[in-house]
Parts: C-alpha cells; sequence; structure tokens
C-alpha cells in the first residue's frame, strides 16, 4: 500500500458498513452516502460492525485498490459522537487511527504565532 502521505484527502465513513462489501460497493457508498468521487486521490476508510476490521479504498489511476485490516484482540477506536457521516482525517490521525489510539480524543498543543516588534 502507498504511504497515506501520498493522498490529498483521507475521509472515514463513521457508521459500519457490511463487510460482504467489496470494491463495488464501498465505490458506490462513496458516491452515494459520502457524496464524494472515488476517482481522485484520496482514501476511504470504512469499519465493521465489530470495530475489529476495516477496508481503505482508493484508485491509482489503473485501477482500484482494497487494503483490508483485522485486529486479532482488540478494537478500532472509531468516533462516534461527530455532527457529519463523513470526516476527515489528516495522515496523522490515520497512523494513529492504525495504532489503536483514540483519534477523537487526542488534541495537539495549540499552534503560537507570534510578531516580533524591531
Amino acid at each position: 500500500m502507498r504511504s497515506a502521505a501520498d493522498f490529498t484527502h483521507i475521509y472515514l465513513h463513521r457508521e459500519p458498513v457490511d463487510f460482504r462489501k467489496s470494491i463495488n460497493g464501498l465505490s458506490v457508498i462513496v458516491e452515494q452516502q459520502m457524496l464524494l468521487s472515488p476517482f481522485n486521490s484520496s482514501i476511504f476508510v470504512f469499519i465493521n460492525k465489530h470495530r475489529d476490521k476495516l477496508k481503505i479504498l482508493y484508485w491509482d489511476n489503473t485501477g482500484f485498490c482494497l487494503w483490508y485490516k483485522r485486529l486479532e484482540k482488540a478494537k478500532f477506536k472509531w468516533p462516534k459522537k461527530h455532527d457529519h457521516e463523513t470526516i476527515e482525517l489528516n495522515h496523522e490521525q490515520m497512523d494513529w487511527l492504525l495504532r489503536g489510539f483514540d483519534i477523537s480524543n487526542i488534541k495537539p498543543h495549540a499552534s503560537l504565532h507570534f510578531d516580533s516588534l524591531s
């Protein structure tokens, strides 16, 4: 799989999906529910009902790629409380999600901006 940094956007479909769906079914969800094009340079991330499996769909300019991860004992920390069905992640949050962190609770230090007076 290509690095997440190679993609312009990472979109999480917040609601669980039926994991019998493969490339065609997931690309329909991207178009009809997420209202996005599955053909742009984005990653689309889906979770199953038990939150122990995820699928990542992306277009690589020659065809669709489907990446699948199954946890043997743990569950993914999936954002439950959110205003939107589609959540956009940054590359760091995607890495945290795959490593088991709860991305909805991790908040970085606030950015500070100063101007020097001459």
